[in-house]
């Protein structure tokens, strides 16, 4: 059963507040094997007294389309480390992740550039090793065929993921139109009960993701602004993993492997689509047929792509700051961290190894 959807929560926006408090709780995601905490970045190569891998990762997926599906489905990280448990946890959104992380739950996961700028303006300690996919006409604000502009959403019910790259779109789209997030009903909600939303017709519009994009599209719903359109004016989102400084400074082999493992599955994907998409939709519960129009609108980058200037080697670092600043312009978060911050969490290190 879907759950009940409410109106935007406030309460949602205090993990930024109290992320610090929750640190303490919870077990680390990863079976140690031992050896102190590390702390900083993590760096290329392992010491000779660093374990290759821990006894347990937990990874923190979200139901996207890209190559994190691909490593999952085909299992190519049990593969390369035959020795450690890969515990894939299911996540809604990457605010939901944030939390995860906060808590010390999860040791690499997927969450958005709009979360893990919040994450790092908290900060969480986390760092940045790899881009899943730029997001383009995947995210999109869709809505109700009578609504032709975004200055007819005022007083209108349109819903998003709290603190995701959807809900940092849809703020951006009001803003071109001249409207705040107080000129629209923004309710708060996941992807798959925005869908269920749509169908009961209790919303107006939403700002999503694929697959429940294409679903509320092919209800009926049609689009307005996609985030390629957004990317255009410098606001560009994308869906991004971040693993733990804890866990990146233990095992920076482990970490390399795993980075091997999703640029083996952008190679795939460029190399044989629909192979790429047969093993998402298995995930997805879709055909390739759905699932390969649904790839074509997220951009991939294979690992030495990713390690150039443009994005984990500098590009990246400005975005998220430029996002993090955007939201506090919003109101979304009370404070930026110096830019500083931004640039040494991207950790290019891991994908220039794979790539090189």
């Amino acid at each position: 059963m879907n759950k009940e959807i409410h109106p935007m929560n406030p309460r949602r926006f205090l993990p930024v507040l109290l992320l610090a408090s929750v640190l303490a709780l919870g077990a680390c995601g990863s079976d140690d094997d031992g050896g102190s905490a590390g702390s900083g970045s993590a760096t290329a190569a392992a010491s000779s007294a660093k374990p290759a891998a821990p006894k347990k990762i937990t990874i923190a997926y979200q139901a996207i389309p890209n190559g994190d599906l691909v490593v999952k489905h085909q299992k190519w990280l049990e593969q390369a480390l035959p020795d450690t448990e890969i515990d894939w946890k299911l996540f809604d959104s990457g605010g939901a992740v944030n939390e995860a992380v906060a808590a010390h739950a999860v040791d690499i996961g997927l969450a958005g550039s709009s979360p893990v700028s919040r994450g790092l303006s908290t900060p969480l300690p986390y760092e940045v090793p790899w881009i899943h996919d730029v997001i383009g006409k995947a995210e999109a604000l869709v809505v109700k065929k009578d609504i032709t502009s975004v200055a007819q959403l005022k007083g209108k019910k349109v819903a998003t993921p709290l603190a995701s790259t959807s809900h940092y779109s849809l703020l951006a789209a009001l803003d071109d139109a001249g409207l705040s997030a107080k000129d629209v009903k923004v309710v708060d909600a996941e992807p798959d009960d925005i869908y269920a939303a749509w169908s009961r017709g209790d919303i107006d519009g939403a700002y999503v993701w694929n697959p429940n994009l294409a679903k509320i599209i092919e209800d009926g719903g049609h689009v307005l602004v996609s985030s390629a359109d957004l990317a255009k004016e410098g606001k560009t989102t994308y869906d991004l993993a971040v693993v733990t400084k804890d866990f990146a400074s233990k095992y920076p082999e482990a970490v390399k492997t795993w980075v091997a493992q999703e640029d083996k599955a952008v190679k795939l994907y460029r190399s044989d689509p629909e192979a790429a998409a047969t093993a998402v939709g298995a995930e997805l519960n879709l055909s390739k047929d759905e699932v390969l129009p649904q790839m074509k609108d997220l951009i991939f980058l294979d690992a030495g792509e990713q390690a150039g200037a443009g994005y984990l080697g500098g590009g990246l670092a400005k975005n998220l700051y430029a996002a993090a600043q955007f939201n506090k312009s919003l109101g979304q978060i009370p404070k930026v961290a110096d830019q500083a911050s931004y640039a040494a969490a991207v950790n290019a290190t891991f994908a220039s190894g794979v790539g090189g």
